[in-house]
């Protein structure tokens, strides 16, 4: 039976994925840089990750920079971007209501900066379900390991395999079967392919069918 759940933020929570998608052309341009040919195969390998991994994955695409200066610059954009509010995605409150009905304890589990967590969920008004976040900075390695999703559940004095971790990238999902999580893919931009139907044990339509799965007691 499921005891805690695990949100992941963009993309999950938050209609937040494409925009992120729109802020690295804009930040290669103040740098001065050209984006790189195969623009999808790059945000598609860059979605879910963060610290190291984000940066290793830049660095293939950019070899003449830093990564963390185009990271930055991207953060940067994402501060003023976000500061406006971003969409919910269908179904998140109707879910969060019943978790909290139910007293099942809830955590966000992003790669994101915790500031723009932060911010995400205040001018959401998301921030009453939550009492705690994890971002990538609380742990050493970022997903596709499963260091943060094994951090929520610590935190929660959950064990992880009684946890539900829901998750809409690829990275995400990897993360979650590693850390030996429930895992439920709510698909944002990209749908499963072969690989990635091998790691959830669920693939859901939106958060509504999350939920009703719940109370049915098919989660």
């Amino acid at each position: 039976m499921i005891q805690a759940v695990i949100f992941d933020m963009d993309g999950l929570m938050f209609d937040t994925e494409r925009l992120w998608d729109t802020l690295w052309e804009p930040a290669c341009q103040a740098l001065n840089l050209a984006m790189p040919a195969n623009l999808e195969e790059f945000l598609a390998g860059g979605r879910g990750l963060a610290g190291t991994k984000l940066n290793e994955h830049i660095q293939k695409y950019f070899p003449q920079i830093d990564p963390q200066v185009i990271v930055e610059k991207v953060w940067e954009l994402a501060e003023e971007r976000f500061g406006q509010g971003v969409p919910c995605k269908p179904g998140l409150e109707e879910l969060l209501k019943m978790l909290e009905e139910k007293k099942i304890p809830r955590i966000v589990a992003s790669s994101s900066p915790r500031a723009l967590i932060l911010k995400n969920l205040e001018t959401t008004g998301m921030s009453r379900y939550f009492e705690q976040v994890v971002c990538a900075a609380d742990v050493r390695f970022s997903k596709p390991a499963p260091d943060i999703f094994l951090e929520a559940a610590r935190r929660l004095g959950v064990d992880i395999d009684k946890c539900l971790v829901l998750e809409d990238s690829f990275n995400g999902v990897r993360a979650g079967h590693a850390a030996g999580a429930v895992t439920v893919m709510v698909p944002d931009i990209a749908q499963p392919d072969e690989e990635i139907r091998t790691l959830y044990n669920r693939c859901c339509r939106d958060l509504h069918e999350v939920r009703r799965l719940l109370l049915d007691g098919q989660l």
